[in-house]
């Protein structure tokens, strides 16, 4: 037979296969097509195609299958010829096709649900994304579902092809996906220089990404952040501040996956101080170590102070890492120091050394010179002080007349040749360094001996001072003294006691008031040099203490009241728990009161005041008051995000704990909520309120006892917009009637604007009250649409608007007239224009003669007359004029009218009698509203009869007439006005034969 050479594609369907062929010689009639399973004789799917095709499609097969096809051409002369091939359906690929880790960083597992159809099995190849190298080709059973893949490298990208196997075919799906990334390992931060940390790690190749942050812990802000692919395995990170500790967190990154790693803190090295310096501070036996603060961070300082020539330490002190002095206190007077700072950060120190320096000696004490029974010479002494050495100076009369220098060690010096008798003072002074102290002075006579050591102190006790001295070794019969008031130097007693005494107490003295107490020792007639001591007896302290607001925001008033007895001077000392800086202020002793100004508003200050007499100082107990807060500045109300809500703001002016927000009504001003706010928050939005209302906010700020209300500012939530609007003409007026419906709340009133369509005339506006419901529109524009808006008004805010159009009523058509020009078939109808708008005329005509409407014409708006034709005759028709403003419509009244009416026809007269007369006639269209028939003597032309029939009727008898008499008649149809008259005819009563006239 002839050779089709079929052959099969799929075109990449896996459910049909397409047929092609070669048309046989000489043509085909047509093809046969069975298609069934391979091995099967019985047809799954049967097929034709007429002549000159040369393809099929085969659908709905199943994927993966093998079918077996016949093609038989149907030849000329019913001669056939078939091929049979073997063909098979692509194979669909498989479903949801997954490969995850698990959290696994050595495999994967891929899973698949099964595509339709068959196949032969499956191929899998995995490849390693980065490198493109294919790690894995598998091959499996049709029926395997999943597979697993281990040995794999973590943190790593996979990509997954699976291809279904059928025959020649196959279908394939791919997949991404990470292994999980692994940890890096051994982490280490350590420092490279004071502004620059290297940190380390191992294992840092099962990532694909390493995120490293680097954070300041003092700040806790992130100093430097980075990413860095596979590989890295240190990182070096500069520019930071010395002295400062950091923290490295280190994380691994792959796909989605990420692994927190470990962390690691170091310090960068700190720099030393700079500058170092020890010098000599205000008080007494200190010393003020300095320093230039270093670059950097630190966590505090080590401060050594080193003591004498071998520096050895005595002192150390640590201060935080802001400090830049340090004040050594209760030093050895006459001592040489030197100071080391250290920086300490971490487990790092930086140091540097000052210059040596040395603390001001303290004269000698127990200083005394004595004759020892020789009237020549004069022994000084005095106890060791600290120092490099001694200034001796011995003066007559106060000149001075010896001058030594002894070095330390020595503690007396024998001074002959002197005057017996003579009143000696001796002077001695400490050096140290740049340093001599003032001079330890003592008198003497030579012989006898003054008393030693007199001393005058108080005991702590106000109101006695106990004198006491060395008892003179011998020669002595007593002791005398005076004790004055050092200021006045009024003399206040005298003391005379025995030579065994060595003390006394001096009893009822004033407080706070300095004493100078003058002793002498007596032998015989000698009295030996003076002696004198001073102190003061020991203050009150002051009562009544208290500190009182001055109701200026900025001051605080102290008063106090004076103790009995002296005071030199009142320390005040002022300070809050909540600032660092404090006040600290002395008044003279007349001074009972202070003011404190430039204060911080609403804070609570404390207030110690302090006696000072000479050496010695009395407190009293601590008072407290609280500042005046400032009132709250541009306090605003407005309207919040919903007409239920107000938005309160306002300024702080500082201090204060906290706010107290009062919302009222403002008609009432019953306050109706209290909200407390914290200091530092300055806005507040209040809910659950009525729109439409007027509200009155005041802000009370509050600080311990004291309030102040800052100015009421006044607000108005939006009112609500009103409901159901509607704008309906008035009837017979040119007007609108606005209704509407209250909406919830509140308002002022209500505002209303009504703009004429298509004008560009401004819009009109009208109010109406908070309780009106309507309001009627009056001098609008007849026939005229407007557009009504409406807003609800409260203080200066509208609600949102409602929007309605409405239209007022046209006006009507005037002067309307029906007029008949002369015709029998026409009317003529006009009218004047009335005043305003309409969108046409409506112009109706009726027929009151058959009582229907039979026309109606709309005419356009300037139209002003219309001409009816082909009407009736002799018919009586009234017409209305409606202007038409949409659904609106105002007609005029109805003017009537008559067309003229046609002359009867066939006008026949018969006489049937001597006096009668018979007249019939016809009518032609539509007849007339009465005929009238007029019959004169022909003769004499007297008229003999007027009759006026109705309009049915078409004849008539005329009676009582005389026989053989010729008479002229006429039929004349009326309408209205109007009439149309046949000729005369003549007729004769019986007696005479009819002539026509």
């Amino acid at each position: 037979g002839t050779l089709l050479n079929v052959s099969v594609s799929d075109h990449d369907r896996s459910d049909s296969l397409l047929l092609s062929w070669n048309e046989p010689e000489g043509g085909a009639k047509g093809y046969l097509l069975a298609l069934s399973s391979l091995g099967s004789d019985t047809p799954l799917q049967n097929g034709s195609a007429g002549p000159n095709t040369t393809s099929f499609w085969f659908h709905g097969l199943t994927p993966g299958t093998l079918y077996e096809i016949e093609v038989t051409a149907m030849l000329a002369c019913m001669d056939t010829t078939s091929q049979t091939i073997t063909a098979q359906t692509s194979p669909a690929p498989v479903l949801n096709l997954s490969l995850s880790s698990g959290g696994s960083s050595a495999w994967l597992r891929a899973a698949w649900a099964h595509g339709h159809g068959q196949r032969d099995g499956y191929s899998l190849a995995l490849w390693h994304s980065e490198s493109q190298r294919l790690v894995r080709n598998v091959s499996l059973l049709p029926s395997a579902s999943t597979f697993l893949f281990d040995g794999l490298l973590a943190g790593s990208e996979y990509a997954l092809k699976v291809s279904t196997l059928a025959g020649s075919s196959q279908a394939s799906t791919s997949v991404h996906q990470w292994t999980a990334p692994s940890i890096p390992s051994q982490l280490r931060l350590s420092p490279v220089s004071s502004t620059s940390l290297v940190a380390s790690w191992a294992g840092a190749a099962g990532a694909a990404w390493l995120h490293l942050e680097l954070r300041d812990l003092l700040t806790q802000k992130v100093s430097t952040t980075l990413s860095a692919r596979r590989g890295l395995s240190s990182y070096t990170f500069q520019h930071l501040h010395p002295g400062t500790q950091y923290w490295l967190g280190l994380s691994a990154t792959a796909g989605s996956y990420t692994v927190v790693g470990p962390n690691a803190t170091a310090w960068t090295y700190p720099l030393s101080p700079g500058n170092v310096t020890l010098s000599s501070a205000e008080e007494q036996n200190s010393l003020e170590a300095r320093w230039s603060v270093p670059e950097g961070q630190r966590e505090f300082y080590l401060v050594t102070l080193r003591e004498g020539e071998d520096s050895a330490p005595t002192r150390n002190i640590s201060v935080g890492g802001d400090n830049d002095h340090v004040t050594f206190h209760g030093l050895s007077p006459g001592q040489q120091y030197s100071v080391q700072v250290v920086v300490v950060a971490g487990p790092y120190r930086a140091s540097a050394h000052s210059t040596a320096a040395w603390t001001e000696p303290q004269a000698p004490s127990g200083v005394s010179l004595s004759s020892q029974g020789s009237p020549h010479s004069l022994l000084a002494s005095w106890e060791e002080a600290t120092g490099e050495g001694y200034l001796l100076v011995l003066s007559l009369a106060e000149h001075p007349v010896r001058n030594s220098s002894l070095l330390r060690g020595v503690t007396s010096f024998t001074y002959k040749g002197l005057h017996p008798g003579t009143l000696y003072t001796f002077e001695v002074s400490t050096v140290a360094g740049p340093y001599t102290s003032s001079p330890r002075r003592v008198s003497n006579w030579t012989y006898p001996l003054p008393p030693e050591q007199l001393t005058l102190s108080n005991g702590g006790h106000s109101t006695s001072l106990q004198a006491s001295w060395r008892a003179v070794s011998s020669g002595s019969t007593g002791y005398t003294g005076t004790l004055r008031e050092t200021k006045s130097q009024e003399q206040v007693r005298n003391v005379t006691v025995g030579s065994d005494w060595t003390n006394v107490t001096l009893e009822n003295l004033v407080p706070g008031r300095q004493y100078t107490l003058e002793m002498a020792a007596m032998a015989g007639p000698y009295r030996s040099p003076v002696r004198s001591a001073t102190n003061w007896t020991y203050p009150l302290a002051p009562a009544g203490v208290t500190l009182t607001n001055t109701r200026r925001p900025m001051g605080l008033s102290a008063f106090w009241e004076k103790a009995a007895g002296d005071v030199d001077q009142f320390h005040l000392q002022l300070y809050s728990k909540s600032h660092a800086a404090q006040r600290n202020i002395s008044v003279g002793p007349n001074t009972h009161n202070f003011t404190f100004l430039g204060l911080s508003p609403g804070t609570q200050y404390f207030l110690k005041v302090t006696v000072l007499a000479g050496p010695y100082r009395s407190s009293s107990h601590f008072a407290t008051e609280w500042t005046y807060p400032l009132s709250l500045a541009n306090v605003s109300v407005q309207p919040g995000r919903k007409p239920q809500e107000l938005h309160v703001s306002w300024v702080e002016s500082g201090g204060g704990r906290d706010h107290l927000v009062q919302l009222s009504v403002a008609e009432s001003l019953s306050i109706i909520r209290n909200v407390s706010v914290p200091r530092g928050v300055t806005q507040l939005d209040l809910e659950g309120l009525v729109p439409g209302s007027r509200y009155r906010v005041e802000i009370i700020s509050q600080a311990g006892p004291h309030r102040i209300s800052s100015q009421t500012a006044i607000g108005y939530t939006v009112p609500l917009p009103p409901r159901s609007l509607s704008a309906s003409p008035v009837s017979m007026a040119w007007a609108l009637a606005v209704h509407w419906d209250t909406a919830p709340g509140n308002r002022d009133g209500y505002l209303l604007s009504v703009l004429q369509e298509g004008s560009s005339a401004p819009p009109r506006n009208l109010e109406a009250g908070k309780d009106s419901t309507n309001v009627t529109v009056a001098q609008l524009e007849a026939g005229t649409c407007y557009l009504v808006r409406i807003w609800a008004v409260a203080g200066p805010y509208r609600s949102l608007p409602e929007n309605v159009t409405g239209c007022t009523v046209p006006a009507a058509p005037t002067n309307v007239s029906l007029t008949n020009p002369g015709s029998s078939s026409e009317l003529y109808t006009s009218w004047n224009k009335p005043p305003g708008r309409r969108d046409h005329y409506r112009v109706t005509l009726y027929s009151l003669s058959t009582q229907s409407k039979i026309q109606v014409q709309t005419l356009s708006p300037d139209a002003l007359n219309i001409t009816w034709t082909h009407l009736e005759a002799g018919s009586k028709f009234a017409v209305q004029v409606t202007a038409v403003k949409g659904s609106l419509a105002a007609s005029s009244i109805n003017i009537t009218q008559w067309t003229y009416p046609l002359a009867p026809v066939n006008l026949t007269l018969g006489s049937h009698s001597a006096s009668v007369l018979v007249v019939s006639w016809a009518v032609v269209g539509g007849g007339a509203e009465g005929f009238v028939v007029d019959v004169h003597d022909a003769a004499s032309g007297t008229p003999v009869g007027h009759t006026v029939l109705g309009g049915d009727a078409r004849s008539h008898i005329l009676r009582s007439l005389s026989p053989g008499t010729h008479y002229s008649v006429a039929v004349s149809a009326t309408a209205g006005p109007f009439h149309a008259s046949t000729s005369n005819f003549t007729h004769c009563t019986r007696e005479c034969d009819a002539l026509l006239a």
